[in-house]
Order: structure tokens, then C-alpha cells, then sequence
């Protein structure tokens, strides 16, 4: 699925060259002109996953439709402007812009710094991830569960992460050995035995989260999402 992003700009010629070469870079691009539109209809927002905001808009700048934006949405955003004064990127950025570029650009490095948001964004969706009624804090090795904290060990939390990448699918042992390991032998499978019997015990406080031991294959997790 491609990703959606607004672009308010209302230069007709960039307008038309940005979304060209968005939609080139396989980006959805919706171009408005007019921030009357966006404040018409706040669900035109709530359908992308990123904003470029042109600072120079009529009706009104583009700083004051990024206050109306925040209003109803957490949508990252950048700037693009034609002003360099640091003291507009100074503004821009307080107002909570990801990112501020000075036009012209270069469309490289706009398509360059347009993924750079969205990994960033991608990483703090996953800075804590719910598992059951537990969170999961991979970037700590941290397990919590109501007030309880359990500091699990790296190769713990890089076991329980990729089997909430999978949940509800069986994980061969071979594929778990060679992510975790980098190979697969014997020895190695009696570790990963005891790693699945600690995080089992880990999470025994939430019934709805099943362990199971596939014969002969490997393993699978479920829990409600």
C-alpha cells in the first residue's frame, strides 16, 4: 500500500513538478492549493500519513494551518518555503514541523527527508508495543505489566519481538535460530527452548496469550491485537 501525502502548495507550476515526482517515487499524492479546503473538511488529514505544507499560502500561511492541523491530528508535516531566515525555521519547528526545506530543493533530497519522517515516525509506533494487557519496550528489553517491570535480557526481547511480528503465525525454529543466531545447530535450539520457557513464564499474567509448541516445526503465539 502506498503512502498518502497531502501536499498544500499553491504555486500551480511546483504544485504540478512536487506531485509528479512524488507519485514517480511511488507515493498517493493528494495537491491542494487552497488551505480553505483542508479546513473545510478535516478528514481530507486524517486519510494521509504525511503533510508538506508550503509556508506561503493565501487565506493563510502555512504556520497557521499547521495550528488547525494539530488541532485534530498528530500527522507529521514539513515545511517548504521559500524563506531561509532561521528565525522561520526556528517558528516552524517549535510549532512541531518534523522537518523545514527551503525551496528551491532539489527533489532527491525532499523524497530523502519525506522517508527519513517516516521511518522516524515508523520507529516510535513501535517504541512500545502492546502484547496482550502487557508493554513491550524493545529499545529498553523492557516487559510491563500493570506496575510490574521485567528486564529481559537482549536476546529475549529481540525473541519476543519477532514473535510479535508474527502473531497468530507458526515461526519455524530454523528461521528463529538464523534471526536470532545466525545459524542453527543443536545447542543453539536447547537455548532457544529455554528462552521461549522464560518468556512464557514472563507473560502468564494475561491468559489470553497462547503459546504453542508445533511438533516438528516451531512455534506460535497468539494474542488479541
Amino acid at each position: 500500500m502506498k503512502t498518502k501525502i497531502l501536499l498544500v502548495e499553491d504555486d500551480p507550476d511546483l504544485g504540478m513538478v512536487l506531485k509528479q515526482y512524488l507519485e514517480f517515487s511511488d507515493f498517493e499524492v493528494m495537491w491542494i492549493s487552497n488551505p480553505n479546503e483542508i479546513l473545510n473538511n478535516k478528514e481530507i488529514v486524517k486519510d494521509h500519513q504525511l503533510a508538506i505544507l508550503d509556508v506561503m499560502l493565501p487565506v493563510m500561511d502555512g504556520f497557521v494551518l499547521s495550528k488547525e492541523i494539530r488541532k485534530t491530528s498528530d500527522i507529521p508535516f514539513l515545511f517548504l518555503t521559500a524563506k531561509g531566515q532561521s528565525i522561520d525555521k526556528i517558528l516552524g519547528l517549535k510549532l512541531g514541523a518534523d522537518d523545514y526545506i527551503t525551496k528551491p530543493c532539489e527533489p532527491e533530497e525532499l523524497i530523502l527527508r519525506i522517508r527519513n519522517i517516516l521511518k522516524r515516525q515508523q520507529n516510535s509506533i513501535k517504541a512500545v508495543i502492546k502484547i496482550g494487557h502487557y508493554s513491550f519496550i524493545p529499545t529498553q528489553f523492557q516487559l510491563k505489566f500493570e506496575n510490574e517491570t521485567f528486564q529481559l535480557t537482549e536476546k529475549e526481547s529481540e525473541l519476543l519481538l519477532l514473535l510479535s511480528d508474527n502473531n497468530h503465525k507458526i515461526i519455524n525454529r530454523k528461521e528463529i535460530l538464523e534471526n536470532l543466531w545466525g545459524e542453527n545447530d543443536y545447542f543453539l535450539g536447547r537455548s532457544l527452548d529455554v528462552f521461549m520457557t522464560r518468556l512464557r513464564k514472563y507473560l502468564q499474567k494475561d491468559s489470553r496469550i497462547k503459546f504453542e509448541s508445533v511438533r516438528g516445526i516451531g512455534f506460535k503465539v497468539e494474542y488479541p491485537n
